[in-house]
Parts: C-alpha cells; structure tokens; sequence
C-alpha cells in the first residue's frame, strides 16, 4: 500500500499513444496519483518492471507480443503486491472471467466515464475489486445463479481427453470438427461431450462453455 502523504504511482501499458494521452491528462487532474511511466507492449512493461515497481499498472487486455491476461498471471506470479487494472473494450463476460481468474484486481471497459477511471484507481487503492457497470449488472446475475443452483460444479476430474474436447467446444467447433481433427469417430466425440455436460452438471453447451471459461478450465482465444 502507498505510504502516507505521498503519491500513488500508475504505469500505463497499452500500444495506443492517444489512449496513453487521455489517461495521463485525467490522472493529472488528481493531486494524490501519478504517472510514473508508460509502455507500448508486455515485454516493455516487464522490463520496465524490474527497475522500477509502482502500485498499479493500467494494462490494455489487448498488448502486443504477450497478452493482457497472461501477463496479468505472469506479474501476480512475479510481484503478488501489484495491482492490475485491466483496461479493454470488450464487455464481453468471458473476457471479463479471463481477466479477473487471471488475478486482475479491477476491469475497466475503454467506453466507461472519466469518474468510474478514477473509481476504479480509487477503489483498488484501498484493497477492493473493481467491475465496469458494462459488466457489474451480469456478474451479480451470475453470482446469483451460483448461489442458488447447488449443484454447479465438476464431479471428479477431467481426462486429457476431455480437456482437449473442452477446449475445442469452447473455440466453438463442431462434433465433427473435434473427431477430425483428433482422428476420433463422432460417436466418441459425442460421448465426450455428454460426459463433460454431466461433470459440469450443465444441460447445454452454452453454460458449459460459460462455466469453463470463467472457472479457468479454458480459455476464449
């Protein structure tokens, strides 16, 4: 945490100079915050790092050479005291879930107010979580849906097999398209499938690939 009286230091990370501009003039605004540097990718920001370490860096999901969620796991894995606020136009739930299991302390949609910036640096500040009002109405839906379905959540543990189906199901193919790209006839691929629906105790593919998405057991490319 920032010490008393003195400034909360931000680095910028992201590979568009006109985003950069309109976040330094707002923060400049704010007498307690500072922009201590700023970066155009994932490999300029981790060298970066490792001469300097401010309380929070502003990270564009979207950077060049490596992305936001893996360098998200990548710096909580390095330096577990660094706050990420994950800065992206998507307001998509799955990147948000991504985003948030990656370790990110805050998920800011390009499109939000310059007030809900500053809420966000603020509320992270002081130890809390921030969420986009973009995302905050469909979180608490499915924090909800969490809480009064019981039975969500895996029954014993997934095969290689199995993950290599979830992951192709979460990338969106076909029955078809899995058996022939892991030489397996439909049947089996179906099989599968029907396995991981029953693990998961889901009823489709949908929720399926909505759970395993946002409890990390895949990925949306």
């Amino acid at each position: 945490m920032v010490q008393k009286n003195s400034r909360y230091r931000i680095v910028l990370a992201d590979d568009h100079v006109l985003i950069r501009h309109g976040i330094k003039n707002i923060i400049a605004r704010e007498a307690h915050l500072e922009i201590a540097g700023e970066v155009e990718d994932g490999e300029e920001l981790l060298v970066y790092l490792e001469k300097d370490l401010p309380e929070l860096v502003i990270l564009d999901i979207s950077m060049p050479k490596i992305n936001g969620v893996e360098l998200t796991r990548m710096l909580k894995a390095k330096y577990p005291s660094l706050k990420i606020l994950m800065l992206t136009m998507h307001k998509n739930k799955q990147f948000f879930y991504q985003a948030m299991s990656a370790g990110a302390d805050g998920y800011l949609v390009k499109s939000d107010s310059e007030r809900e910036l500053l809420l966000a640096v603020q509320k992270i500040s002081k130890g809390s979580t921030y969420i986009s009002p973009y995302l905050l109405d469909d979180f608490t839906d499915d924090v909800l849906k969490g809480y009064r379905n019981q039975e969500t959540g895996t029954s014993g543990v997934l095969t290689r097999r199995e993950k290599q189906v979830l992951a192709m199901v979460v990338d969106g193919h076909t029955t078809r398209q899995i058996a022939a790209k892991l030489n397996l006839s439909t049947r089996t691929i179906d099989h599968h499938r029907s396995n991981l629906l029953k693990k998961f105790k889901m009823k489709n593919s949908v929720d399926l690939v909505k759970y395993a998405v946002r409890h990390g057991y895949a990925e949306v490319e």
